[in-house]
């Protein structure tokens, strides 16, 4: 039997200064990489324009939001991704009128059905069933995530890798994983706020194993082939799709388990 359809994915690292133009020129030079490497789709980290500055509310951070439309970097991805025959999901801090979103511009592709989360979304195994559910072949996490300046004991890593390893067995789907690295201060309305990023962005196939990773230190362009036509027979044949008892799940649309008749 020959192969079906196949797909090479692949995830980026590297850290980030508070230079848009810089990070951006670090982003195409990345992308052209994982495009040599045979890559159709790569996901860049999220935010990746500049510093992680979510830690904040401070009101010159929102003069960093820019409209979904004729957006600068959004623009410049979608030509880089026509010159390459690639899809580049991309992270930005969006404007829409009055209101502020950390969002994905995901340009239409040919290679496969994609679900994207975001960062905290990858906590959430109902986020990617969801996607699943919806048709989803492969689920892509842009993150940004590292050492807690609350807790300077708390290593979350190993325990952020095992939930999305997780997502990507109990639906049988490759999921690819994108963070940063290096350390990085802003000014917080509480005084200075400081993260190291520990990278180790990874791509896990859709029994949960670990196919490719980065460090904690190094920029990394990490590239994963998958037949999906395969990928989807034995996502049939196992039976967790099949045999769902959504009858009993209305406990999830509930904050507390509570006050719900079965």
């Amino acid at each position: 039997m020959g192969k079906g359809r196949i797909v090479v994915v692949s995830a980026l690292q590297f850290a980030c200064s508070d230079d848009v133009s810089k990070n951006v020129d670090t982003a195409e030079r990345l992308v052209r990489a994982a495009h040599k490497d045979g890559a159709n789709i790569i996901l860049i980290q999220e935010l990746f324009e500049g510093y992680y500055f979510c830690q904040a509310q401070r009101e010159e951070f929102f003069l960093r939001a820019k409209p979904y439309k004729e957006h600068p970097t959004i623009m410049r991805m979608q030509n880089l991704a026509k010159e390459l025959g690639v899809v580049i999901p991309v992270s930005f801090f969006e404007e829409a009128n009055n209101a502020h979103y950390n969002s994905v511009a995901v340009f239409q592709t040919k290679f496969a059905k994609i679900g994207v989360g975001i960062c905290w979304d990858q906590w959430f195994p109902e986020a990617a069933r969801a996607m699943v559910l919806q048709g989803a072949e492969i689920l892509f996490y842009p993150t940004a995530i590292g050492s807690e300046p609350q807790d300077d004991g708390l290593d979350s890593r190993d325990h952020w890798r095992r939930v999305m390893q997780g997502h990507a067995g109990a639906n049988l789907v490759p999921v690819v994983a994108s963070n940063r690295i290096g350390k990085e201060i802003i000014q917080t309305e509480h005084g200075k706020s400081e993260i190291t990023f520990y990278g180790n962005s990874f791509i896990a196939g859709p029994t949960g194993e670990i196919v490719a990773t980065a460090d904690d230190r190094e920029e990394a362009v990490l590239v994963a082939e998958f037949d999906l036509d395969k990928i989807k027979s034995k996502r049939y044949s196992w039976g967790v799709f099949r045999d769902r008892r959504p009858d009993l799940y209305k406990v999830l649309l509930t904050l507390d388990g509570s006050n719900i008749s079965l």
